[in-house]
């Protein structure tokens, strides 16, 4: 048998940017498709209007730096940091905190640090922070799920909420909004009541919030994709998560009636996709493998502090904030050794 061989070297192809963005934005379908059926058509609003913006501006932030528009434009890096925002957003957020959010996201945190690739910060998130920060009211208008709302509303009442401010008919804002998984725990808590009491609120799942399990696992089984085709490496993931399995079990051990099982931090709120498809950032993230396990730890601790002393329920962002000022330093620490020294 005559076999033919190719010429070294023998590596695999690398990816494209926009070929790693485009695998990003389809292992996040199963997640966005179980969050539209919790939660109704708001997170499609949400998801269109961040894109929208967040191409426009990044089209006018590259003509001013003189620079072409087509590799930049098709390369999905912006697409992708709009949708991850949106993903943070409450289904019924108005539409110019997308606005608001994307000048963060594209203007301040990509491109004045120099464009794709030199930015510092992750740009999903210091555009959530700035507007969790700068509109808590609006951020705090979460939809109940589709299991204890009157009726979720249509495309057109979604639409006429996020771009008017009112609800339409009937509907009233008491009566779909109410207070997030993290948000009843961390305020039962301070009013001194036990998890378990706590619990018993119709809100909570199996495992954590009623439908963010599903949501959660929807975006698990997205983010074992990515790894599965080595557009992440499992590294950040496993330290986030086993991070947070290793703090919170102890203490849910020592006092059950006053921190939260691991489960429940783990299925509520964006842990999971903080874990999979936001630490998991190349650019603002670690670039070792130690690195990374440390980066992932560390997103994991500070979401923990957050959720326990802090004042927002859940502190993905900003716990992804910090970390990504300790990289470099990190990545400095945690330097291989050079062959032959």
């Amino acid at each position: 048998m005559k076999l033919t061989f190719a010429g070294a070297p023998h590596f695999p192809p690398i990816n494209s940017v926009a070929g790693v963005m485009q695998q990003v934005l389809y292992a996040l379908i199963p997640g966005i498709a179980a969050h539209v059926w919790f939660f109704g058509f708001g997170i499609l609003f949400q998801i269109a209007l961040a894109v929208g913006f967040a191409l426009a501006l990044e089209a006018s932030m590259l003509k001013l730096r003189d620079r072409p528009l087509q590799p930049f434009l098709y390369d999905y890096s912006a697409v992708v940091t709009a949708v991850l925002f949106a993903l943070c957003m409450p289904p019924l957020a108005p539409w110019w905190v997308a606005l608001v959010g994307m000048v963060f996201a594209i203007v301040v945190a990509k491109h004045l640090y120099g464009g794709l690739g030199y930015n510092l910060f992750n740009p999903a998130m210091v555009g959530f922070a700035a507007v969790i920060i700068a509109f808590p009211m609006d951020l705090s208008q979460w939809l109940a799920p589709r299991q204890l709302s009157p009726g979720l509303p249509g495309l057109w009442q979604t639409a006429q909420a996020i771009f008017t401010g009112t609800l339409p008919g009937a509907l009233s804002w008491d009566a779909l909004s109410q207070a997030t998984p993290l948000d009843a725990l961390k305020t039962g808590v301070a009013e001194n009541r036990l998890v378990t009491e706590i619990r018993d609120a119709p809100i909570f799942g199996d495992f954590g919030g009623l439908g963010w399990e599903w949501i959660a696992n929807f975006y698990a089984l997205g983010g074992l994709w990515l790894v599965y085709r080595r557009v992440i490496s499992w590294h950040v993931p496993v330290a986030v998560l086993a991070t947070v399995v290793l703090i919170s079990t102890p203490m849910w051990l020592a006092g059950p009636d006053i921190n939260p099982s691991p489960p429940q931090h783990i299925f509520s709120g964006a842990l999971v996709l903080a874990a999979f498809f936001i630490a998991t950032d190349p650019v603002s993230g670690c670039s070792t493998m130690k690195g990374r396990l440390l980066f992932g730890a560390g997103v994991a601790v500070f979401t923990l502090a957050i959720r326990r002393f802090g004042g927002y329920p859940d502190g993905v962002a900003f716990a992804v904030l910090l970390m990504n000022m300790a990289a470099p330093l990190i990545d400095r620490l945690t330097r291989p050794r050079t062959y032959g020294h």
